[in-house]
């Protein structure tokens, strides 16, 4: 995203070519034309997770064990064995 807005910048407000942003910005010149001169910018791209762990919900609290055991010495963290086995478990 901040290189499309840098396109907009180097157009918009300096008024540079496309063949000068291309030399620039080292882009092919198809892309600069094409952030250049469109009006709306694209929209991100939201990843929607559908693995077993977040449909069941787990995927919170693994979440959270992942981020507690990044404390802990190498070790002791939880092996993928742990996690999995607590889930069939649970389930």
């Amino acid at each position: 995203m901040s290189d499309i807005n840098c396109i907009k910048k180097l157009r918009n407000e300096k008024g540079l070519s496309i063949s000068e942003i291309e030399r620039t910005m080292k882009i092919n010149w198809r892309t600069a034309k094409k952030y250049a001169d469109e009006d709306q910018l694209p929209q991100e791209r939201e990843c929607k997770k559908t693995e077993m762990m977040y449909e069941e919900k787990w995927g919170e609290i693994v979440s959270d064990w992942l981020f507690e055991d990044s404390k802990l010495k190498k070790k002791s963290r939880r092996t993928k064995k742990q996690i999995s086995f607590w889930q069939l478990k649970n389930v």
